[in-house]
């Protein structure tokens, strides 16, 4: 069973490498030719910045590949001998925590210079030290007390019940729709500043259009999103009844009224759809099949190890494995998703407006320097829209 999981890793590894080599030597084909979507200038700049956000990708691959090694080879086995206290429950806990934060330590490097480097360079990341820093506290804060519940939950499904796989995916499915629920909730009360809409008339459509179609929200509000980052972006958060709009500044500042309507159809699309139930009956598959998986691993895996076949040790070697089996899934959910991106745009375009929501997408495309093209393994393995040719085509845009 070892040799299955470090060959599935080591394939994630060869593969993630593949993809981004791929890329980088793909985009640069393209830097010559006649700019699509943009001017010249932001055409040159997305492709640059394309590259080098790839290039970091490729590094962090490398850099995630030999953390888990060491992991693997010792870390763990260090962590848990080194560990000398003898409540189970506590030393659960203990454990995980210093896994989490070690990883998060390692990791700190590359997610600083994508923050605080690159996207700098780029005009993106309005990130400061200080803002940084209180996110992060902030971060530990909700860690600590939430990420701990969780983790002591697992414990004693682990530790106390029959098929405990089943009654895990259960608990952790129940706490993902949970934190959808409550997701708006949190960013307002630590990290954002949620205010109902200024514009009046622009809340009144955006009112109409929800109620048109049937959408219950909280209501509309703006989000202080330029204070860490410049690109655009909207989004429907919570379920059930948190559920509200949220529409970044940047998108209010740059889209016209019309095309934020358009942005809006599009979004209400999805809901029309059903995608996020659809969405969320993917996840829970997934999800199952996971805990299916580590629910029964065999003895000879902790044996070659040299682990304790211990509800921490399970824990951890779901952290670590997951990513790799997730990679090779995605590609059928973001085929789903590609999907269902464009009935929404469909939906959103009969709704208000095929030349809104056209003008909308190429003004998103120059704010936040997306370059039009990508090689096949990048959008295959990535893309969980469609590429925006293909959007703005089923759109019925001809370049001029």
């Amino acid at each position: 069973m070892l040799e299955f999981l470090v060959i599935g890793y080591i394939l994630y590894f060869l593969c993630s490498v593949y993809v981004s080599l791929n890329q980088i030597s793909y985009v640069p084909k393209f830097l010559d030719k006649k700019a699509l979507f943009l001017s010249k200038e932001n055409y040159i700049k997305a492709g640059h910045y394309s590259i080098d956000k790839e290039k970091v990708a490729l590094i962090s691959h490398i850099y995630s590949f030999l953390i888990f090694c060491l992991w693997v080879l010792f870390g763990i086995v260090f962590l848990q001998n080194h560990l000398q206290i003898e409540q189970a429950w506590l030393k659960t806990l203990v454990l995980l925590d210093l896994f989490i934060v070690i990883s998060w330590v390692l990791s700190l490097p590359i997610s600083l210079y994508s923050s605080f480097g690159l996207d700098k360079k780029y005009g993106f990341s309005k990130m400061t030290i200080k803002l940084f820093i209180k996110d992060t506290l902030k971060s530990a804060i909700l860690f600590f007390v939430l990420g701990n519940i969780v983790i002591y939950g697992l414990f004693l499904i682990i530790t106390y019940l029959p098929i405990w796989w089943i009654y895990s995916f259960i608990f952790i499915f129940v706490i993902i729709i949970l934190t959808n629920m409550l997701y708006p909730l949190i960013r307002e009360k630590m990290f954002d500043k949620f205010l109902p809409l200024e514009d009046k008339k622009l809340d009144k459509k955006i009112t109409n259009l929800l109620t048109s179609v049937g959408f219950k929200s909280k209501g509309v509000f703006s989000v202080d999103a330029s204070k860490r980052d410049s690109r655009l972006n909207a989004y429907f958060g919570g379920l059930g009844k948190t559920k509200r709009v949220v529409l970044f500044d940047t998108l209010i500042e740059k889209l016209s009224t019309n095309e934020l309507l358009a942005v809006l159809g599009h979004e209400l699309g999805h809901f029309k759809n059903k995608d996020i139930l659809k969405n969320i009956g993917v996840m829970a598959v997934m999800l199952f099949c996971f805990f299916a998986i580590f629910g029964n691993l065999p003895q000879s895996l902790f044996n070659s190890l040299n682990l304790e076949n211990s509800p921490a040790s399970l824990m951890i070697l779901f952290l670590i494995f997951t990513p790799f089996l997730s990679f090779f899934l995605m590609p059928i959910i973001s085929l789903i998703s590609r999907k269902n991106e464009y009935n929404a745009d469909k939906f959103g375009a009969n709704l208000t407006s095929k030349e809104d929501l056209k003008s909308a997408l190429l003004k998103l495309i120059n704010e936040n320097k997306s370059f039009p093209f990508s090689c096949k393994a990048f959008v295959f393995f990535y893309y969980s829209h469609p590429p925006l040719i293909a959007r703005l085509k089923r759109l019925g845009y001809k370049e001029k």
